[in-house]
């Protein structure tokens, strides 16, 4: 079972990735990158985590305004392409591994410049 909901996520990323470039017009959605998603064993859930270029709030806020207004185009999307009895409900959600990681990069850099300095 395990294997086939690897499978499945990952033809949901690839079709939601497709999707949002050459469906949704949205311009609040723009530079979304879909960066995993998480779907629950049953197959009804899907979490969909993304990240955008901007780091501030106001953007996540609109990209997460207009991700949630294009659900409905992208599960209907998905139900004419993967063949699935029933497609998941999907959630969005920012993914914070990004920022932290340019977090863990600030603070690398400042130690190498603490280091330099000495």
């Amino acid at each position: 079972m395990k294997h086939r909901v690897g499978r499945v996520e990952q033809e949901i990323q690839r079709e939601i990735n497709d999707i949002l470039l050459k469906r949704v017009r949205d311009p609040r959605v723009e530079g979304v990158t879909i960066t995993d998603i998480n779907l629950s064993g049953d197959l009804q859930h899907v979490k969909v985590y993304y990240s955008i270029l901007s780091g501030l709030a106001s953007d996540a806020e609109k990209t997460q305004a207009g991700l949630d207004k294009a659900k409905g185009l992208i599960r209907s999307e998905l139900g004419q392409r993967i063949k699935l009895y029933k497609i998941p409900e999907i959630t969005f959600e920012q993914d914070g591994s990004v920022r932290y990681g340019e977090h863990i990069d600030e603070l690398l850099r400042k130690l190498h410049e603490d280091e330099v300095q000495r």
